[in-house]
C-alpha cells in the first residue's frame, strides 16, 4: 500500500506543477498498485482528482488567477458531458475503458512533446479568442472523455483555454484546476449509480487518504514549480505516459 501512497503524492505533484496530468496517473495507480477493479478505479479516480484539483485551485483563487467566464463556458458543459460519459460507461466493458484510456495517455504524451508557443502577453486576457460556442463544444467533448475513462482532461483543457479562450498560462492553469474539479465531481456522482447497478462500491478510505496525500502534493508542486524547467518536466512526463500507455494496451490485449 505504501507504493499507492507514493503514487498519490506523484499525482498531486503533477497537478501542482503542470495544472494537468495528475488524473492520468490515478487510474493506473489504483488498478496496478492498489488492486482496484477497473470501473471502481475510474470512479475513485474522479473523486480523488476532483478533491486534489480543488485543493490546487485554492492558491490560484486567492491570487485571483481564475477566469470565471471560461469556467462557465467550459466547465458547466464539461460537467454535463462528464455525467453523460459516466452513463455511457455502464454499457461498455472495463477492458474497453482501459484501452481507450491508454490511447488517451499516448495522445496526451504527443501533445506534451510538442513545443508550446511562448506566451507574449501579460497576466491579462489575450485579445485573440474564439467563438463562445466552440469553447462550449470543446468543454462538453472533454467532459464525455472524463466520464468514460476517469481523466480530468487538464492536458486538453489548458491548451483549449489558451488557444480557444485566449487566456495566458497564468490564468489557464488555475482555471483548468477548477474546471477539472467540477467535471470530476459530476462524473463521480453519476458513477455511484453505475457501480450500484454492478454490485460494486467505492473504497472511501482509499479515496480519502489518496485525496489528502495528493492535495499536499499539489500544494508542494505549486511551490517548487518555479524552480524546475517546465519544458523538461513535461517531456519527461510525456515519455512516462508513452511507457504506461503501451503497458496498459499490452495487459489488456
Amino acid at each position: 500500500m505504501i507504493l499507492s501512497w507514493i503514487g498519490a503524492l506523484l499525482v498531486g505533484l503533477s497537478l501542482g506543477l503542470l495544472g494537468s496530468g495528475g488524473s492520468i496517473l490515478t487510474v493506473p495507480v489504483l488498478i496496478y498498485l492498489a488492486g482496484e477493479q477497473e470501473k471502481v478505479a475510474i470512479a475513485e479516480s474522479l473523486g480523488i482528482v476532483g478533491a486534489i484539483s480543488f485543493a490546487g485551485f485554492i492558491p490560484y483563487a486567492l491570487k485571483k488567477q481564475v477566469h470565471w467566464r471560461s469556467v462557465i463556458l467550459f466547465g458547466l458543459p464539461g460537467m454535463a458531458g462528464t455525467y453523460g460519459g459516466a452513463m455511457i460507461a455502464a454499457y461498455v466493458s472495463g477492458t474497453f475503458q482501459l484501452l481507450l484510456f491508454a490511447v488517451v495517455m499516448v495522445f496526451a504524451a504527443v501533445m506534451m512533446f510538442r513545443d508550446e508557443k511562448k506566451q507574449t502577453g501579460t497576466d491579462g486576457v489575450s485579445q485573440i479568442s474564439h467563438a463562445w460556442w466552440k469553447i462550449v463544444l470543446e468543454g462538453m467533448a472533454v467532459g464525455v472523455l472524463t466520464g468514460l475513462v476517469g481523466v480530468g482532461g487538464g492536458f486538453l483543457i489548458v491548451p483549449a483555454l489558451v488557444l480557444l479562450g485566449g487566456l495566458p498560462m497564468s490564468l489557464a492553469v488555475g482555471t483548468s484546476l477548477l474546471i477539472i474539479a467540477l467535471k470530476s465531481f459530476s462524473g463521480f456522482f453519476k458513477y455511484m449509480d453505475v457501480l450500484a447497478g454492478l454490485d460494486l462500491a467505492v473504497n472511501w478510505h482509499l479515496v480519502l487518504v489518496f485525496s489528502l496525500i495528493g492535495a499536499v502534493g499539489s500544494l508542494v508542486g505549486k511551490r517548487v514549480g518555479s524552480r524546475i524547467s517546465n519544458q523538461r518536466l513535461k517531456k519527461g512526463f510525456a515519455a512516462f505516459l508513452v511507457f504506461m500507455g503501451t503497458y496498459i494496451i499490452y495487459m489488456n490485449i
